[in-house]
């Protein structure tokens, strides 16, 4: 009988922007229990500081650094800094992004679209080359670009977010080529509704719920198995994994 594969991340660097809240504080202490050295990274640095206690807990080494994914120019000391550290980065995932929404269309302002567009899109196209050329000097990497479900079924009042994850997508699958021959995997995870700080507005919202064949929005800590999945399948490159519960076109009736 074949012994089952257990994911091990021992002696592995994972990186995860936008990780100290919601689904990338989960694959943080995820990729942690798997054993895996983690570089937390968002905005709030006291927040990243918190975590990373909790990473040391399980016996793994953190380090918290801020990081405005939309400034451009902070991006390359960000990725230095991490290799100073830890001279290696094994899984990177482009976890951050923002989703404000505007009364409509026509009242969204240029500010707030770019705004959209750095984080969502423009930040993880500079980490994935930056991260991804010095993966494939190393030899292998695995790169996760976190999208959303909005992408493949957009609504009109998330348009400019819907359009920047898309991009984010078409962007992921031409860069999985482009280092893929030296090691590098570049893959998309495409979240639905999970239940997280930034889903207040619509977490009881009945008919969203009635839309997710499972009938149930998803917990953060059920898109830690996807994450690990992709950050160590050696044989998947240039996938979009979407897990969103499954869509149902009827209203189940149990």
């Amino acid at each position: 009988m074949a012994t089952p594969h257990i994911i091990d991340l021992t002696g592995k660097v994972a990186v995860v922007t936008g990780g100290s809240r919601g689904l990338g504080r989960a694959m943080v202490l995820g990729f942690a229990g798997a054993g895996a050295d983690v570089v937390i990274a968002s905005r709030k640095l006291d927040a990243c500081e918190t975590l990373a206690q909790e990473v040391r807990a399980l016996g793994r080494r953190a380090l918290p650094l801020a990081l405005h994914v939309g400034d451009w120019d902070a991006l390359e000391p960000f990725v230095d800094a991490v290799y100073a550290e830890f001279g290696r980065i094994d899984v990177f995932v482009n976890n951050a992004g923002m989703s404000p929404v505007a009364p409509s269309s026509v009242e969204t302002t240029e500010a707030l679209f770019d705004k959209v567009i750095d984080v969502n899109l423009k930040g993880p196209f500079r980490l994935t080359a930056l991260v991804g050329s010095r993966m494939a000097q190393a030899g292998s990497g695995s790169i996760i670009n976190v999208s959303s479900v909005g992408a493949l079924r957009p609504s009109p009042w998330v348009a400019p977010y819907a359009a920047a994850k898309a991009g984010l997508n078409a962007m992921s699958a031409a860069l999985s080529q482009e280092w893929s021959r030296a090691g590098v995997r570049v893959n998309v995870l495409s979240p639905g509704p999970f239940l997280t700080d930034v889903s207040a507005l619509w977490a009881a919202d009945e008919k969203l719920k009635a839309r997710v064949s499972l009938g149930r929005f998803g917990e953060p800590e059920e898109v830690v198995s996807t994450a690990l999945y992709l950050a160590t399948a050696t044989f998947t490159n240039g996938t979009n994994v979407v897990v969103d519960g499954g869509p149902t076109m009827f209203e189940p009736t149990s």
